[in-house]
């Protein structure tokens, strides 16, 4: 079945296997980024993460390639743009892409071999999934513990309180079949899981019978299907998978139900740490009409401040933000819409139930707005339109729930006739959608209630049962049995550590890396006479994409602190004669959005030279461009910091999604504390994006007053607001350029320049123009981008040590060290060599011996070289695996396969593919022309075995260059006797 889907610029074509019955669906698309996932239908009926630890398994080797782990070998042997596996509650997906036919061919080999033909070793199953293990291996005197890349990963992503919420909220709300367990494991049932378990559950469910293959992008379909069914499908007979989810059983009436979390250390308000929500069970997706319906309704009822939850709840002052989950769940057989508060006082859940059932009541009388619903469609049109690079993965992504339950991939797809069909339901019964609230809400029995309170002792009671569990594991075990354990731990040792033979794996060389880069066109003119904006012709599809960047050099140090406020609040307050509610409605209507965010941009040549500012974003249809840049120049000219009330509700969602995002983003946090006293940059980008700036917002949300840090707002706007040192882009089609130059000299003008001259507060501001033209060459009468750096001359890098203790049972751990800049040909060789520790030596001490989730070496931009674990049992130890990287590289213990997979790797970052709309982006911000980007081309690709040796010497040896470190985690002893560690 072939179906053109003109709104998305794709054909789908719709196959099935006649010898399996594996169905297949095709995307034709002019994209070159190509995609391939297979999707396994797979329902478990325990908590043992039986799924989830396959997922990880399965990747581990194949009986084509019985090397060990060959997928995280492939990242080192391909361009992929990406590659990945996830385990959701009801499917397992495998998805990769890449730009390069033969590189399509190779991934799509390994894929298919290690999804059908696992080698499912027992080791592989221990160090992925659990195993019992010495604490020292080597030691069989130590004690045994819990050991496993999956177990420990479930340990990290309980400590999140949202995702304990959310769980619960599907295992209640579903309570009959596969949603009643938790598919990637609990860590108290995981040990429960037995290799003969997984070897069963991969027979059942891994098989072309109940796999779905998707493809995507402008390769050959006919390719595609002769290389999948030669060396996957030709090899099985039909089978009845038998996995299908039986629909869940509706209620007479609803449930309530109460559950327990760890307390938020750096919640705002620390007595109000309850969440409530209100559940409701709604139709099967597959009802594709149905489905779309809903989730626009869930958008009305809960987006932006002119929904009604949105008034009622959020603006009760009940709470601090929407309980997690909020809105239209559409990722089960039967959907739910689930709608709460979190940060709420316990004594208040009833207040919140009440304001839940009076708001439903509400809205059945009143309905919503016209404006309301033609901004949620324009935000279909506009996303319809958005170029992604990565449109291949959100399209798998999007149909995988839908077509697991046997629904209709392509139906889901024509978003164009699902719109049209909504405006007509609605011309035909203006009530239509109050009757679904109706119907689906208020008359509604199947619905939960689901409270949750922190229990000071939560870690400790969790910690308690692993050790029950693990004293209930260990106390059944024969001496022979525990002799064996000692011995399984030597061979994982072992073969851990032995050096691996990856040669059965195809691979690409270097030399299919493009020598050099396509160019970007770029033009550069004034506006008014004065304010540089850069031109980038580029085929859009229809929007136009603004940016305007603002130096912040002669902002006072006091009010540093206060700039990601002064971003995040700005297009929230209100604006001209636009209170904040009229302005969301017009943002929603005219734009695809409108953002302001604080950025520090390093300097290609000096590590202690950067510059700081405030970018602004915002994207629309073409024809609404001059309503954007009108919106633009009232936030620029009048925005409103009066709404006290409203300032206060956006503080407090701010600092719970501050802390909320902790657990997932510990290393970024714990990295940019250990970078922070090495650069000048550092200490700015700690006080914008690190712990500085969560425990500032906690401060804030917490005060009774929020004047006086309203009262500092209008004092950054006076240095931010105007076009003193400004510079614009604007990236659209050739035929919207000169439609886009009229608006932008129009803001411009409108903007003007400041009244008073105003002096930077540092010294030394040097001015230094970005090199114009595509080639790099500076053209004279060309105009530039000038970029206000700000140099410190006094600065001295040194070490510093942070602890932040935090209630959890991993670590995040950091290591930085200050190195080269961009431009200095070392860089490159700190790039190659950042990739080439984390995949021939952190990869296996950090995560296949130490467990951990993820770790590893990175190069930024701005020179610093990071070291880092992620949801990590160890901590001080990881410390040592860093040093011992350090000295694996010193003795250049790697070889020239080694050093070419690093590059192929690198490149594939490098080469990564643009969106139209981000082109031309690294010019405006950092000044980087095609033509330097090139030069630091030239140097990756001429990196050799002694430039390695030689930058590991000069930078990361002891005593080289400054390093700084940092932890986040629990308490620790040995940190806690050290005195150079300060503990937080």
């Amino acid at each position: 079945m072939v179906t053109a889907i003109p709104e998305l610029s794709l054909t789908a074509v719709k196959l099935s296997h006649d010898g399996t019955g594996a169905q297949y669906l095709h995307l034709a698309r002019e994209d070159t980024n190509n995609l391939f996932s297979v999707q396994f239908r797979t329902t478990p009926m325990d908590s043992t993460g039986v799924p989830h630890v396959l997922e990880h398994t399965v990747l581990c080797g194949s009986h084509k390639y019985p090397c060990r782990d060959p997928f995280f070998k492939m990242l080192n042997r391909s361009l992929s743009t990406f590659m990945n596996a996830f385990t959701a509650s009801d499917y397992t997906l495998y998805p990769f892409s890449t730009q390069n036919p033969k590189d399509f061919q190779n991934l799509l080999s390994v894929y298919l071999d290690a999804a059908f033909f696992p080698c499912l070793r027992e080791l592989d199953f221990w160090q992925e999934g659990w195993r019992l293990e010495h604490e020292n291996p080597k030691d069989p005197q130590t004690p045994l513990t819990f050991k496993g890349v999956v177990f420990n990963e479930m340990k990290g992503v309980f400590t999140d309180n949202e995702r304990i919420f959310s769980q619960h909220l599907q295992n209640r709300l579903l309570p009959d079949h596969t949603y009643s367990v938790i598919s990637g494991g609990h860590p108290l049932c995981i040990p429960d899981l037995t290799w003969e378990q997984l070897k069963q559950f991969h027979a059942t469910h891994y098989h072309p019978s109940n796999a779905r293959f998707f493809t995507y992008g402008n390769f050959p379909l006919e390719q595609h299907l002769k290389q999948i069914h030669e060396e996957a499908l030709s090899k099985f007979e039909k089978i009845e998978p038998n996995t299908a989810v039986p629909p869940q059983k509706p209620w007479d009436k609803p449930r309530e139900f109460h559950i327990t979390c760890g307390p938020d250390t750096l919640a705002a308000g620390s007595s109000k740490q309850t969440t409530v929500g209100v559940s409701f069970l709604l139709p099967d997706i597959t009802d594709t009409f149905e489905a779309f319906t809903l989730n626009l309704l869930s958008s009305l009822l809960i987006s932006g401040p002119n929904s009604p939850f949105y008034k009622a709840l959020i603006e009760s002052g009940l709470g601090t933000d929407f309980s997690p989950d909020v809105g239209y769940s559409g990722y089960t057989r039967e959907a739910y819409f689930s709608v709460g508060l979190q940060g709420i006082a316990e004594q208040d859940t009833h207040a919140v139930r009440d304001i839940i059932d009076r708001t439903i009541e509400e809205v059945i009388e009143k309905g919503f707005e016209e404006d309301r619903i033609e901004a949620l469609l324009h935000k279909i049109e506009i996303q319809m339109k958005h170029q992604s690079v990565s449109f291949g993965l959100a399209l798998t992504s999007y149909i995988a729930s839908c077509w697991n339950h046997d629904g209709d991939p392509v139906e889901l797809l024509k978003l164009g006739s699902q719109v049209a069909r909504f405006r007509q339901c609605l011309k035909e019964n203006p009530q239509f959608l109050q009757e679904k609230v109706k119907q689906y809400f208020k008359n509604n029995p199947h619905k939960l209630t689901l409270s949750m309170t922190p229990d000071d002792k939560y870690p400790e009671k969790q910690a308690r049962m692993e050790t029950e569990k693990l004293k209930q594991k260990v106390d059944c075990l024969s001496p022979k049995d525990k002799q064996q354990i000692y011995e399984k731990g030597l061979e994982l040792q072992t073969q851990q550590s032995r050096p691996q033979d990856a040669s059965c794996l195809p691979a690409l060389k270097v030399s299919d890396i493009e020598p050099s880069m396509p160019l970007t066109e770029l033009e550069v003119a004034l506006a008014a006479g004065k304010t540089p904006v850069q031109y980038c012709a580029q085929p859009t599809n229809g929007v136009v994409y603004f940016r305007a960047f603002a130096s912040l050099h002669t902002l006072p140090e006091e009010l540093r602190p206060y700039v990601p406020l002064f971003c995040s609040v700005l297009t929230k307050l209100g604006c001209g004669l636009l209170d904040y509610r009229r302005q969301a409605q017009q943002i929603e209507l005219k734009t695809g959005g409108m953002a302001a965010s604080p950025h520090v941009l390093p300097d290609d040549t000096h590590l202690d030279t950067y510059e700081q500012g405030v970018l602004f974003s915002s994207f629309c249809l073409d024809r609404n461009l001059p309503d954007m840049m009108h919106l633009w120049s009232e936030i620029f000219n009048s925005p409103c910091f009066e709404e006290e009330e409203h300032f206060r509700v956006l503080v407090k969602m701010s600092a719970q999604e501050l802390s909320n995002g902790i657990p997932d983003s510990g290393h970024l946090y714990a990295s940019v504390r250990a970078s922070r006293t090495l650069t000048p940059m550092g200490d700015l980008q700690e006080t914008f994006s690190g712990m500085d700036q969560v425990r500032l917002m906690k401060r804030i949300a917490d005060a009774t007053d929020m004047r006086p840090v309203l009262r500092k707002l209008p004092r950054i706007q006076k240095h931010v607001l105007h076009c003193d040192s400004m510079r614009c882009s604007m990236n659209a089609t050739p035929q919207q350029m000169s439609l886009a130059e009229k608006a932008v000299e129009k803001f411009v003008r409108n903007v003007g320049w400041s009244k008073t001259e105003r002096k930077p507060v540092r010294l030394y501001v040097v001015e230094k123009p970005a090199p114009s033209g595509s080639n790099g060459s500076t053209l004279v009468s060309c105009p530039q981008v000038i970029r206000k750096l700000i140099v410190d001359p006094t600065f001295k890098p040194c070490q510093m040590k942070t602890h932040f203790l935090l209630p959890f049972p991993v670590n995040y751990v950091g290591e930085c060290i200050r190195t080269a800049p961009y431009a200095d040909p070392d860089h490159a060789s700190l790039k190659i060599l950042a990739r080439l520790m984390t995949a021939k030596f952190l990869h296996t001490e950090i995560r296949e011996k130490g467990g951990a989730y993820g770790g590893g070496a990175r190069l930024s931009r701005d020179g610093v070289f990071t070291l880092y674990s992620y949801r990590d049992p160890r901590s001080t130890e990881t410390l040592q695996s860093f040093s011992k990287a350090v000295d694996w590289a010193k003795a250049g213990r790697f070889t020239q396969q080694d050093i070419d997979e690093a590059k192929l790797s690198v490149f594939s970052v490098v080469d990564a593919p643009v969106a139209p709309s981000d082109r031309g982006l690294d010019h405006f911000l950092c000044g980087l022309s095609d033509g330097m980007k090139q030069v630091h081309r030239e140097q990756l690709f001429a990196v050799s075995h002694k430039d390695l040796i030689d930058v590991s010497n000069k930078y990361l040896g002891i005593g080289k260059s400054t390093h700084g470190l940092a932890l986040l985690g629990p308490e620790n002893a040995k940190i806690a006797k050290d005195p150079s560690w300060i503990i937080k």
